[in-house]
């Protein structure tokens, strides 16, 4: 999706430790050379980005980083976020925005509302972990539930409809994030 998209920038919810946050930088400057992007961006959000900062500066720190990551602390549901995330990414960012908080209707919701205006045409907004609401996929029975009718309720709403899901994504018919 980052190369069919053209993504140099990357905003993703759920920081948690830092991880998505790297791997998404690391894979956005390896495709830089191929499109010759230039510098890359990921805005990593979450409620507390105390541990994902800790985990990057060990991991990370003596790397020469081949783009940047900018942790904003927030939640989702706050209606400044999108001014924030907007001040966090370089002009000219062409974004995939990926999913992967709380998982649950309302942070789902939130996230599609404020964050979808990063996304350009032919780009991507990746909701994470739908199979919560699937009863045949659930591991744990403690999971939370709410995304699948949140994307359903999102895209009915008008800058939902400029959205489609992507079910020919799902090359397998398996998948953690169906639609």
């Amino acid at each position: 999706l980052l190369w069919t998209s053209r993504a140099n920038a990357v905003i993703e919810v759920g920081a948690q430790s830092g991880g998505s946050a790297l791997w998404f930088r690391d894979r956005l400057a390896s495709l830089a050379r191929y499109t010759g992007a230039g510098r890359v961006t990921v805005v990593s959000v979450d409620l507390d980005v105390s541990k994902a900062r800790a985990a990057l500066a060990g991991a990370d720190a003596s790397a020469e980083p081949s783009g940047e990551i900018v942790f904003i602390q927030a939640d989702v549901r706050d209606p400044d976020l999108a001014e924030r995330v907007a001040g966090a990414l370089p002009d000219g960012a062409r974004c995939l925005v990926s999913e992967d908080g709380a998982h649950l209707y309302d942070t789902t919701y939130a996230a599609l509302e404020s964050l979808s205006v990063f996304v350009p045409a032919e780009g991507f907004f990746v909701v994470e972990d739908g199979v919560v609401d699937i009863d045949e996929l659930r591991v744990d029975p403690s999971w939370p539930r709410g995304v699948l009718p949140a994307v359903r309720d999102w895209l009915e709403t008008a800058a939902g409809r400029e959205f489609a899901r992507r079910r020919d994504l799902e090359l397998y018919g398996v998948t953690c994030h169906p639609g």
